[in-house]
């Protein structure tokens, strides 16, 4: 029994050795892969540059979206009525100067009738002058009795009658002047011809629209901005006008209109605009209002990368890893962005290649290359 017992004592002895000589290996093979990977440097993902946030001053400007119109549209009439046009001289799109000649009527008609005014004008002045005449004569008369108070009554009220119809035929005179005159449609602007209704053969009424005109062939931008953003426009503003056809002008605010719509809660701003061959009224039209200028933090455009719909940057930790950092853009001037939320000035970002990086990669930072001068061979050479 003392046998069997010592037997089973020593199988569990040795057992005990082997598991301990086993976890003893496992333990040490374990450490010593630790120590060969830790011995083993992690490989850099990319060999980059760095760049800090740098306060720069960019300009304010407010975008808006407009359409281009006539600063005035002069309605052109016939004040005419009943005659024949004969002539039209101009067509849609020519300048024209004030007081040209654009279309004119049949005069055969209207000279006549001031021939006819003129005859009754000549008439009127005759009478006229025989009763001031034989009044004078009656009034030389009076003292000596040989005609009575009423026989110089009449020859007096004969020579008022008399002067009176020599005014109503110089007035009616005077309107046949003025209606040939009529018979020539001028321009009352100097300006550019928008619309042309008017057409040889026509008969028509006073009143008639024959043509419109852009008076001075000024043109303006009218501009919605809504009740916030017209506190920082003012009168004078310069103003950046981008056409549909990419024609840009330059053009100051003229106005602000005094109500807002109760509708859409947008103003007008009026922007005047220079002549140019590439705007015509009528164009949509968008814009930039310039506001100033303000000093913010800018990274490059480089930097930056668009993932899910969000900006990031790679900001560079002790230790060469990389943090993905969510930002906030605002303003671009150039390959300038500013970056309104996410940066700290003296943090340091990738400048380059950030869309090959992931959050937690380390990169190898190295300084940037200044520009190489140009080599003899591609220097220009001196003129002799």
């Amino acid at each position: 029994m003392n046998f069997l017992q010592d037997k089973q004592n020593a199988i569990i002895s040795v057992a005990v050795c082997a598991v301990i000589l086993g976890a003893t290996a496992f333990f040490a093979s374990k450490s010593g892969a630790a120590d060969d990977k830790k011995a083993t440097p992690v490989k850099a993902a990319l060999t980059v540059t760095a760049v800090q946030p740098v306060q720069s001053t960019l300009p304010l400007k407010l975008p808006a979206n407009g359409t281009v119109v006539a600063w005035q549209e002069a309605i052109i009439g016939s004040e005419a009525n009943g005659l024949r046009l004969v002539d039209v001289k101009v067509n849609v799109g020519d300048r024209v100067a004030k007081g040209q000649v654009l279309a004119s009527f049949a005069t055969e008609q209207v000279n006549a009738e001031v021939a006819q005014a003129q005859a009754s004008f000549a008439e009127a002045q005759a009478n006229a002058l025989d009763a001031a005449g034989n009044a004078d004569k009656a009034r030389t008369l009076q003292a000596s009795g040989a005609l009575s108070e009423q026989q110089i009554n009449q020859y007096t009220t004969a020579d008022k009658t008399a002067k009176a119809r020599l005014e109503a035929a110089k007035a009616m005179l005077v309107v046949q002047q003025v209606r040939l005159q009529q018979t020539g449609v001028v321009a009352p602007d100097s300006g550019v011809i928008s619309s042309r209704s008017a057409t040889v053969g026509a008969v028509v009424g006073s009143g008639t629209e024959l043509f419109k005109m852009i008076r001075g062939g000024r043109l303006e931008w009218r501009a919605e901005v809504t009740s916030a953003e017209m506190a920082g426009i003012k009168t004078g503003t310069a103003a950046t006008v981008i056409a549909a056809s990419g024609a840009q002008v330059q053009g100051k605010v003229r106005m602000i209109a005094p109500t807002v719509d109760s509708v859409t809660r947008n103003a007008l701003v009026y922007v005047d605009l220079p002549a140019n061959a590439n705007i015509k009224a009528g164009m949509f039209a968008r814009g930039e209002f310039e506001l100033g200028s303000s000093s913010v933090l800018t990274l490059p455009q480089q930097a930056l990368v668009l993932r899910d719909g969000f900006t990031y940057a790679m900001r560079i930790e002790p230790g060469n890893k990389v943090s993905q950092i969510k930002l906030q853009t605002g303003r671009r001037s150039g390959d300038a962005v500013e970056i309104v939320r996410g940066v700290k000035p003296g943090e340091q970002y990738v400048a380059g290649g950030v869309a090959f990086l992931a959050d937690g990669d380390v990169v190898k930072v190295v300084a940037a290359q200044p520009p190489s001068p140009a080599s003899p061979a591609s220097a220009p050479k001196a003129s002799k």
